[in-house]
């Protein structure tokens, strides 16, 4: 037993800054301010949990992109790693949503007056990757936003760490440290003995350690467990606890810039934002983990595995991959652990649960390469296009995409592809697929994103283009075709019922191919446009033509009104609908 001199304080007394966006003249475009901000995120009840809501925050005061609290005396995680991680912690909106999550139930626990219905609060499991700062940021931002609860109605407050125990008494404002299964649940028993109401925060430390199932008193206590997705390390806590899971997205881009605007806020702005690209680089290649886009080592020793990772891919971790509730991959200590990332989901039930996705698109594109060249065509078609939620998955998405490179699948394919037509558009027109379906592509090439300028290469025909970053506009993957016609053959997965687009999207969309291929302007002169919408049997099946409408009708510009006239002349839509005879047919396909 240690008692921690001065911790206490610290934690509770931790500094305020935050994060704003700014509009001005520099590439950063982020300032730091001293205190707390006015304004925080603000979320919304969706089903039995809660998402921010962008919706209030767009008509009141904006809200920080990033909170920051400092203990001088550092937190209980800082004094638990062998490598310390500074004293500072980042608080984004992700952190913030675990806080009202717990808090919410927390009063509503003690609104209960009936407790033997319910003799706790509700217990949770905070799941997400590694190396985001689950631990660091949010479990020692419960631990400052508990001590701040009523004390009243919380006296202690507890923070382990596996077999380490820090525990923070409000009414005598102390921290003591203790060491041991079997003394943190003799210690915890005695508070409770003497009617002393607590919140325990369990970090576990070792995979596959998960906390002892009567560490928390049986009544009056609440109690979180931090955790990697590793079932190992929960599983049979969850369970004898009933627990409920909150599941923590990556951070976004703007989060890590704004950690950035924060780590590097002694410097100029040029300073910053050269700092800021090279994280944004990295960033690229493996997603937005904070453990290894910050520290030049971490970087290159992270980039070693997943290499590793990649070359070690094999057929059998394709249902690991991509399984809905993307677990089965977590038990195991497989290499393919870093080229996957955490996703939350809710059901249509309103639970939380966690999909696998690729880390990075970059990632996702090489994945989908590995695995497309150890799989059959019939086995990636009935993966990607049979699976109930596998059109969730980005890595997924690229995998689909690959079905137009095999002649078979195609020919079938383009058999179940159903016209849409705008209104006005009285004649049908075949896909060129399916007037020549020997011009589907045989190979495919990553488009890199455009930061930083890219080389212009030839057009090719019969090449699948896969964007290999996020958020590419208009569609996921194209090709073009030669005869009959020369088309350009645009592939968008989706799961919504609509797919309406805005000419700026179109426009983007055009600038990259300029920008991608030489001789852009003239290669696309009376090159018509065939958008294909792939669909599995358990989305939403597309009505209508999707239409290009302009988001401010009584201010159209010449150039819009130029972009929607092309849209509904020249674009022809199609969609393709998994169904039950569709599978039976592919089923019984003798596919190489």
């Amino acid at each position: 037993m240690f008692i921690l001199e001065g911790l206490y304080e610290s934690v509770y007394n931790a500094r305020w800054h935050y994060v704003m966006e700014v509009s001005d003249d520099t590439e950063m475009g982020m300032k730091v301010e001293k205190g707390k901000p006015k304004q925080s995120w603000t979320y919304k009840k969706v089903g039995y949990t809660l998402e921010k809501d962008d919706a209030v925050q767009q008509s009141g005061e904006a809200p920080p992109r990033l909170m920051v609290l400092t203990s001088d005396k550092g937190w209980p995680y800082t004094l638990s790693v062998l490598n310390g991680c500074g004293n500072d912690l980042c608080v984004n909106s992700e952190v913030e949503r675990a806080w009202q999550i717990v808090k919410g139930d927390l009063t509503e626990w003690f609104s209960n007056f009936d407790l033997t219905l319910n003799p706790s609060p509700m217990p949770h499991v905070l799941v997400g990757t590694a190396g985001i700062g689950k631990s660091m940021a949010a479990g020692s931002y419960l631990l400052y936003q508990l001590l701040h609860y009523d004390v009243e109605k919380l006296q202690v407050v507890v923070h382990c760490f596996g077999i380490t125990m820090y525990v923070f008494d409000k009414n005598t404002k102390t921290v003591t440290k203790y060491v041991g299964e079997i003394t943190s649940i003799v210690v915890l028993g005695g508070l409770w003995q003497r009617g002393v109401k607590g919140y325990i925060i369990y970090d576990v430390t070792e995979k596959g350690t998960p906390p002892d199932t009567g560490l928390a008193p049986s009544s009056g206590w609440g109690m979180i467990v931090v955790s990697s997705p590793n079932l190992d390390n929960y599983d049979e806590w969850e369970t004898q606890a009933k627990a409920s899971q909150i599941i923590m997205n990556c951070p976004d881009e703007m989060d890590v810039k704004a950690m950035c605007a924060w780590t590097k806020r002694g410097l100029d702005t040029d300073e910053q934002a050269g700092y800021w690209k090279k994280v944004e680089e990295r960033m690229k290649k493996f997603g937005p983990i904070p453990r290894h886009i910050f520290d030049e080592k971490s970087y290159k020793d992270r980039l070693a595995a997943i290499n590793g990772a990649l070359l070690a891919i094999k057929l059998t971790d394709v249902g690991e991959y991509f399984a809905l509730r993307g677990s089965k991959l977590w038990y195991s200590e497989d290499p393919s652990h870093k080229l996957v990332k955490v996703v939350r989901e809710i059901t249509k039930k309103g639970v939380e649960l966690f999909l696998n996705a690729s880390i990075s698109a970059d990632i996702g594109f090489r994945i989908a390469d590995r695995l497309e060249k150890k799989m059959g065509a019939k086995d990636l078609l009935l993966l990607i296009l049979g699976s109930r939620g596998a059109l969730a998955s980005r890595a997924l998405e690229q995998l689909g995409l690959r079905v137009f490179m095999y002649g078979e699948l195609v020919c079938a394919l383009v058999e179940e592809l159903k016209e849409l037509r705008p209104p006005e558009r009285n004649e049908a027109q075949d896909s060129v697929l399916k007037v020549n379906h020997q011009g589907h592509p045989t190979r495919t090439v990553g488009l890199a994103g455009l930061e930083g300028g890219v080389t212009r290469t030839a057009m090719e025909y019969r090449v699948l283009y896969i964007p290999k970053v996020e958020n590419f506009p208009l569609v996921d993957g194209f090709f073009f075709m030669e005869s009959p016609r020369r088309t350009l053959v645009g592939l968008q997965m989706t799961t919504a019922g609509d797919h309406h687009t805005i000419p700026s999207t179109v426009r983007q969309f055009t600038e990259c191919l300029a920008t991608y291929f030489e001789g852009w302007d003239e290669l696309s002169r009376d090159m018509s446009w065939e958008m294909i919408y792939i669909k599995n049997a358990f989305s939403k099946k597309i009505l209508k033509w999707q239409r290009c409408d302009v988001v401010n009708p009584n201010n159209e510009t010449d150039a819009e009104k130029e972009i929607v006239a092309f849209w509904n002349k020249e674009v022809h839509q199609y969609q393709f609908m998994l169904t039950r005879d569709f599978l039976s047919k592919i089923t019984e396909m003798r596919i190489q």
